[in-house]
């Protein structure tokens, strides 16, 4: 599992995914969440602009990223 650690309130799911290293560019972030493949609390999540908070996990291609 990865930890990732938020400033501020919240960090953008786009952001994170491009800032954990598990995505090239912005792009191909919004790709991979449009096509359903990010679970954002045990939940599929279409959503791009969605505020990943601490406490929320995030699994994307077998990886978990925990914010805290």
């Amino acid at each position: 599992m990865i930890e990732f650690k938020v400033e501020g309130d919240y960090i953008p799911m786009i952001q994170l995914l491009k800032a954990t290293g598990l995505v090239a560019t912005g792009g191909e972030a919004q790709i991979v969440v449009e096509h359903g493949e990010v679970i954002y609390n045990g939940e599929v999540d279409y959503r791009k602009r969605l505020k990943v908070k601490q406490g929320d996990i995030v699994e994307f291609r077998g990886q978990q990223i925990k914010a805290v």
